[in-house]
């Protein structure tokens, strides 16, 4: 891939998870035939983002598509720094993704699985026209293509309880875009004349301290991915669906478009400076801290693992809208580092929830006592997923939360430390006790029931075992290796 020239790759990466989509349907009476072809696309696809690593790190940013929808807004990719960090980490996991997918889809007997393999393809395609959109109009088309080709996958059951959990997950994404964020991108507009992602944001002498308060507003609960309190309610509602799906949902795609697209809004449309001249994201940072503090309350009282999970995952987004409001450079890098961080963790953790749930058919965490010892390889991945959620080395999770508290230190900003550290102290409240109770709590005499017995040491089918193994060691591995993505993350903010 590294002799095709870095314009091709773009047109590449926007292109096979759509050809995906196509071929699919075409091998549905062939289970082996379809899987392979997620499999093989999935993997040229995570192929194609990581050759354009080296370009981009060289000082290149290329380009492709350049389309006049009316004069003024274009369809039109480019890829930078911070586009090319979410691309990798969603490329990636779509790979791995597919694999726990066939071992759990199958595992389960779940329905309609040529469309859910169809749908994630879909969604993939989404993500990279996210990733890579080289202005907010071209972003806005591909992050509401996102929402439409995930609803499926929500409702993927199609019982009452998926049903109303696809409606909720509509009514907000869809409502908070056409009722904030397409109105900001409008005045945007307005202000600065394009809606070019540029370095250092369009935005400057362009308005009042009032108007970008507001308009960063519009920005934060319009981008309703990002899961902000009080437009949270989609994610807990959509746990309905498949645990594949969840991982999606919460690492893969969706929520990370949410913060990153927050991010990215922040860094190229406003600018840094710029905010924290006008004094305008102060009241970002309560906002975040509130959501933080408040879910991991919420996490904190739910017994199912999907619930506490997806709470934690509403907590876990506002790290990185928190220390993007911090306004500064160095906690600007944290907040792109924790979306790669995040990732990685928490489809760890889905995964050993799908896990669980497939070997012995539990959901609740009241009903995990003795567990680890029957299903060492997915409590064991549990555990590092979860040491990284609290932020602990040698974890993926301590690197952004250390470069938010050395940019709020920076700026003298205690408040977000005081946020990070009480928010600490709640992931580990409601993690730990999962860990004691799998691996030192005695499992009930009659913990065989509901169990595969087919599965060596209780675990789950192979396929499942092998992702989130792979994923737990990533947790581990971008801790330790985190030069390639932190570089990508430095120079979004030109360092």
């Amino acid at each position: 891939m590294l002799a095709f020239a870095p314009e091709s790759l773009v047109l590449a990466a926007l292109t096979i998870p759509l050809l995906g989509a196509l071929v699919i349907p075409l091998f549905h009476s062939a289970p082996n035939a379809r899987e392979s072809v997620t499999l093989i696309t999935a993997g040229a696809l995570a192929l194609t983002v990581w050759s354009l690593l080296p370009h981009v790190l060289a000082g290149a940013r290329p380009a492709a598509i350049d389309l006049a929808v009316v004069p003024g807004l274009n369809i039109a990719f480019q890829v930078e720094p911070l586009g090319l960090l979410f691309a990798l980490v969603a490329a990636s996991l779509w790979l791995v993704t597919s694999v726990y997918s066939i071992g759990y889809m199958r595992g389960n007997n779940e329905p309609r699985q040529t469309s859910f393999y169809i749908c994630f393809a879909v969604a993939l395609w989404a993500t990279m026209g996210i990733a890579f959109a080289k202005n907010l109009f071209t972003l806005f088309i591909f992050y509401e293509i996102l929402t439409l080709s995930t609803y499926p996958l929500v409702a993927h059951k199609a019982n009452g309880e998926a049903i109303r959990a696809g409606r909720i997950y509509l009514l907000i994404l869809i409502g908070t875009s056409m009722v904030l964020l397409l109105p900001a991108i409008a005045w945007t507009y307005v202000l600065a004349g394009t809606l070019d992602f540029t370095p250092g944001g369009i935005l400057g002498g362009k308005a009042t301290p009032l108007v970008l308060c507001v308009l960063l507003a519009l920005f934060a609960f319009g981008i309703g991915k990002a899961a902000l309190m009080p437009l949270h309610f989609w994610l807990p509602a959509a746990m309905v669906a498949p645990t594949p799906v969840s991982a999606l949902l919460h690492a893969v795609a969706v929520v990370k478009a949410g913060v990153f697209t927050i991010l990215k809004v922040i860094v190229y449309i406003f600018g840094i400076e710029t905010l924290a001249y006008a004094g305008s994201g102060t009241w970002l940072v309560y906002a975040a801290g509130f959501t933080l503090i408040a879910a991991s309350l919420v996490a904190l009282r739910k017994d199912n693992l999907k619930a506490r999970l997806a709470y934690s995952t509403v907590s876990q987004l506002s790290y990185v809208i928190l220390a993007a409001a911090i306004l500064a450079p160095i906690s600007a890098v944290g907040a792109a580092m924790h979306i790669a961080a995040h990732a990685v963790s928490k489809i760890t953790l889905f995964f050993a929830a799908g896990s669980i749930y497939t070997a012995a058919h539990k959901t609740e965490i009241s009903e995990l006592a003795g567990i680890g010892r029957r299903m060492p390889w997915t409590m064991g991945a549990f555990t590092i997923g979860a040491i990284s959620m609290i932020g602990l080395p040698p974890t993926a999770g301590f690197l952004g939360k250390w470069f938010m508290l050395s940019g709020a230190a920076q700026t003298g900003q205690w408040l977000p430390v005081a946020i990070i550290v009480a928010s600490t102290l709640l992931n580990a409240a409601y993690f730990l006790p999962i860990i004691y109770t799998a691996f030192f709590e005695r499992e009930p005499a009659a913990h065989a029931v509901g169990a595969d017995a087919a599965h060596d040491h209780g675990e789950a089918p192979l396929p499942i075992v092998i992702a989130l193994t792979f994923t737990a060691a990533a947790t581990v591995g971008l801790f330790l290796f985190p030069d390639g993505l932190l570089t990508l993350a430095k120079l979004m903010v030109g360092g």
